[in-house]
Order: C-alpha cells, then structure tokens, then sequence
C-alpha cells in the first residue's frame, strides 16, 4: 500500500446558530410510529438522482484563500475577540433560565464559581499560538456540565447543552488567551469558534514552526472515521471530512512528523505516523459528479449532532465540512454562511414567488437557502419541485396549541415543505414559509 505523510492540523467545522430546536411529543407512541414524512419516500435519498445533469466545474475553491482562513489564530498578534463578546454567555443565561443535569434551576452558586473560575482578569494576557491534540468540545463556559433551557418545553432538555459552542478537531491551530483560575481550562480562538477547551488538551507551538506548517503541501481526508495510528500501531485519531493536512517532507525517513503533547510537560514534540493515500487528496478536489458524490457519500453517514456533540454534526457543521475539500472555507453558524458569496433575499416574497426565484437564479450544489437558525444546499428540481441537502433534527408540530417535534435526525434531501403530511404539521414553520435567502457561494 502506498502512503503519504503528514503532519496533522486539521479543520473541523461546526454549529448552526444557538437557535431553540425542538422534539416531538405527538399524541401517543403508535401514531408516532405511524406516520412518515413523506418526502423521505418520494424522493431519492441517494445523490446520484439529483446529479444526472450537473455539468463538471472544475476547481471552484481557492487553496490560499482558504488557508487564510484556516491559520488565522497564527496571524494574530493578540486575541482579536472583545472581552464583552468572550462573556456573551454569563449574560445570555441566570439563574432564571437554566437547568442543569437533574433539570432543575441552577442556582447562584454555580454562575459565581463559573465567573470567578474563567479568570478574565487575564483575559488576552497570555496570546501563544497552539494547536489541538484532539477532537474537543469547545464550551461556553469552562465546564463539563450542561446548561439546559426548561426541561419542560417541546425542543429543550436533552441534548440541547446551551454550553456547547462547537467541536474543533485535532491538530487545529488556535490562539490561547488565558487560563481559567485552577488552569483546568484555556479559553482560546480558533479560525471558526472561540470558547473554552481543557488545557491538558493543547500544546505551545512555537512561531518558528509555524512557518513549516503554512509552506506543506496541503492534503485534505476524503474518507471518514478512518484510524489514524503511529508507527508503532498506536491510536492517534479517526479522519473525518473537513480536516486539512499539512504534509512534510522527511528525507531521513519514509514518514512524517506528526506534532503531539509531551505528556509530562506539554511541550511540543514529534512522533512519526503514516496515513494511506486512499483517504487523503493533495489539494483541492475538482468540483465535479465523482467528487460530489465520493464526499457527499461520506458526510451523510453522520447523525444530527448539537454543535457536533457525539462526533455528529449539524447543518452548519454538515455543509462547511462538505465544501472544505473543494477549497471553500464557510463560517461556523448558519446566519454567516448565508453571507457568503452572492446573496439574494427572499424576505417580503410570496411563497411561489420565493420558488420561482430559487428555479430561475439559485445553482445546484452551489446555493445555499437560509431560514433563522437553519442552513440548506440547493440540489435542483425534481418533478417541479425544489430540492434541498439538509441535515436536521426535526419537523416543527404543534396540536391543541402544544408545540411538539416530528424528530428526523440525520441529513436528508427534501422539499422546503418536508413533513407537510404529518397530521399535526405547524404550517406556519415550514421551510419555504420562513427563507429569508439565498447565497451562491461561487459568485
């Protein structure tokens, strides 16, 4: 088998915005179990039908650009997030709205500790370059526990941990600013989220590395959930979409450097580990049928995951990991995603007239639609109808008034009225009812 060599910093992508989602509660457990959604039956689930006439483009992406992105947590001289930004979520949530574990109200002495722990009297005082030793939860606050919204709402409770900011992957440059006061935690910047990761988690990378970092070829996973080992057969992490690879040359040597942790003082050191040339592609992909479907195939394996909680991902996560192959760097939350590249608003459209603007001026593959905390790709038309790639928790429902969830959790393709044969479908939150645009990511 042939091998290539690397060192590992990767990019991970994901969260939709911190929007309220909601579950189920349908009126008995054998109507559940009765119904489907439709479109999930009418409608191929397998990619190929909607790339029948899709015309190979080429490279649509930009390396360079993209590795601005990427190692922007390098450039930085100093933290870039305002001290007010850094503290959004000890103002977002009190005593009077979060629950914890046992869902019951948290109480003040949790919010005091959690102010006194984060220390952001320090805050931007330490600005060192790191990097991820691997896949973390990058949190709100600096802690494990969840923070729920009341337990007793439709949507709320589990798995929606308010505190879950992201995932970011390892071997992903960051930027640390401080440590938490028992240095339990660092809060740092990544290319993509900032927040809180377990300080026993990173590693100081010198600037004088970095250097080596940027100037690698650059190799992208296009295979997921492989093992990644050493080479004495040691598990280091599993590939997943999205993650970039900087690859380093070793003359002494038929493998590569890969940066990891000293255990005993968490200085920066290299072991060697080999990755097979089967999942991995120097460069970006050309974005065309085979590539397309290669990545797509890969992607959709995974569940609806709360801001990539369990190694999941969510519509954001899903789309930005997607496209990362193909050299297109997107945001971490819907609402910036829909931002990029040509943007065409939908707000004060009818329903058929937000159709037949999709039909005439969105691009298959290459359009994204958006609604508040929601983000879809446009795949085209089929029997009329239009056709997204989304990944989803579920269909909005609502009986005698209740709000409940039809829970689909995975991604799917649809129509922007899924689940409108459900019985206690809430019409007023319907996909198509609530776009407010669509971006076409190569213009």
């Amino acid at each position: 088998m042939k091998y290539t060599y690397l060192i590992a910093s990767l990019f991970l992508l994901s969260g939709c915005s911190i929007q309220h989602i909601q579950q189920t509660e349908l009126s008995s457990k054998k109507e559940k179990n009765m119904e489907r959604i439709s479109d999930l039956d009418q409608f191929d689930q397998n990619i190929s039908s909607y790339l029948i006439n899709f015309k190979n483009r080429g490279l649509i992406g930009d390396i360079h650009k993209y590795e601005n992105s990427y190692f922007k947590p390098w450039n930085l001289k100093r933290i870039d997030i305002p001290l007010e930004d850094a503290k959004w979520a000890y103002k977002a949530f009190t005593v009077k709205n979060s629950y914890g574990e046992n869902l019951k109200l948290l109480d003040d002495s949790f919010f005091q500790d959690i102010y006194e722990r984060s220390n952001f009297q320090a805050y931007a005082s330490l600005n060192r370059t790191a990097i991820t030793l691997k896949a973390l939860d990058i949190r709100a606050f600096p802690s494990d526990k969840p923070l729920l919204m009341d337990p007793s709402k439709a949507g709320e409770g589990f798995p929606f941990d308010y505190l879950q900011n992201s995932t970011i992957a390892p071997n992903k440059p960051i930027l640390v600013s401080h440590y938490s006061r028992d240095k339990e935690w660092v809060f740092i910047e990544s290319s993509f989220a900032f927040g809180w990761v377990k300080a026993r988690d990173i590693v100081y990378i010198p600037r004088k590395y970095i250097k080596l970092y940027k100037d690698a070829k650059k190799l992208f996973f296009i295979q997921e959930n492989i093992p990644i080992y050493d080479r004495y057969n040691n598990f280091l992490f599993r590939s997943r979409i999205g993650m970039m690879l900087p690859e380093i040359e070793n003359p002494s040597s038929k493998y590569a450097l890969l940066a990891i942790a000293n255990y005993k003082n968490t200085q920066a050191y290299y072991i060697e580990s080999k990755v097979s040339k089967d999942i991995v592609h120097e460069g970006i992909l050309e974005f065309n049928r085979e590539n397309i479907t290669m990545i797509f195939n890969e992607i959709r394996e995974t569940k609806y995951g709360w801001g990539g909680m369990y190694g999941d991902r969510d519509c954001s996560s899903t789309l930005r990991d997607f496209f990362a192959p193909f050299g297109i760097w997107l945001p971490r939350n819907s609402y910036k995603q829909s931002q990029v590249g040509k943007v065409i608003s939908l707000e004060g459209l009818t329903n058929q007239e937000k159709l037949l603007k999709i039909k005439e001026d969105a691009i298959p593959f290459e359009t994204l639609l958006y609604k508040r905390g929601h983000i879809l790709l446009y795949v085209g038309i089929v029997n009329g109808k239009v056709i997204v790639f989304h990944n989803t928790w579920g269909i909005k429902t609502k009986q005698n008034g209740k709000e409940g969830r039809f829970i689909i959790g995975k991604p799917i393709f649809s129509t922007l009225e899924v689940g409108k044969n459900l019985k206690y479908y809430d019409k007023k939150s319907s996909l198509l009812s609530n776009l407010k645009s669509m971006n076409i990511l190569t213009q």
